[in-house]
């Protein structure tokens, strides 16, 4: 999973308020050259969208974010989601994702966030919030001690098309995750069109 996960470099992050929603946003973002993408459990309708997404779009890969609690993990799993996502590191949520087979990304923002990921066998790890943590200087400075041991970051939270080049270039960034490709306003208006034209822009841009 880890390396279709990281192929384009770019994970876009969806919130979908309606599962009708679910399998347009995935097709108009592979349209633009992304066949990916974290759904958000953060509304009653999560679960479903990821469920309607495997079933209509197999070659689409569909994971779970915002992971909080250990039945989550099972929940995502049931839904069919391939990969989860965490805020933050909570060791009972990673055991139970190491347990029942789901590939996970734990969020982190300290390096004693670090450490307790990589205890639980993490190497790649979500940056988040990554602007308000420091961002590009903050990874830089992580890297050192941290990189050496194979660890790679995913940052996200205000990430932009106008810094995404910036953290692209650190040998440390394995991804960034874009929720301003597929923002919850353009789901809800159905801008199919308008997401597709985003990610394609994304996928220029990360590969210029």
């Amino acid at each position: 999973m880890q390396p279709h996960l990281l192929s384009k470099r770019i994970v876009p992050v969806a919130v979908i308020d309606s599962v009708e929603d679910a399998v347009p946003l995935a097709l108009a973002l592979k349209q633009g050259g992304l066949p990916l993408i974290e759904v958000t459990l953060r509304t009653p309708a999560a679960l479903a969208c990821i469920h309607a997404i495997r079933q209509a779009c197999p070659e689409i890969s569909v994971g779970a974010g915002t992971i909080v609690d250990p039945d989550q993990v099972a929940a995502a799993i049931h839904a069919g989601a391939e990969f989860g996502v965490s805020p933050g590191t909570n060791p009972p949520v990673i055991e139970a994702a190491v347990e029942q087979g789901l590939f996970f990304v734990p969020g982190v923002m300290t390096p004693s966030d670090i450490e307790a990921a990589m205890g639980l066998g993490c190497r790649l790890l979500k940056f988040f919030p990554a602007e308000p943590a420091g961002g590009v200087p903050m990874l830089k400075a992580l890297a050192g001690p941290y990189e050496p041991a194979g660890v790679k970051f995913i940052p996200l939270g205000g990430i932009s098309p106008q810094n995404m080049p910036q953290y692209l270039a650190l040998p440390c960034v394995a991804a960034v995750g874009g929720s301003w490709i597929c923002e919850r306003s353009l789901i809800r208006q159905r801008k199919w069109s308008e997401i597709t034209g985003l990610a394609a822009a994304a996928i220029s841009q990360a590969n210029g």
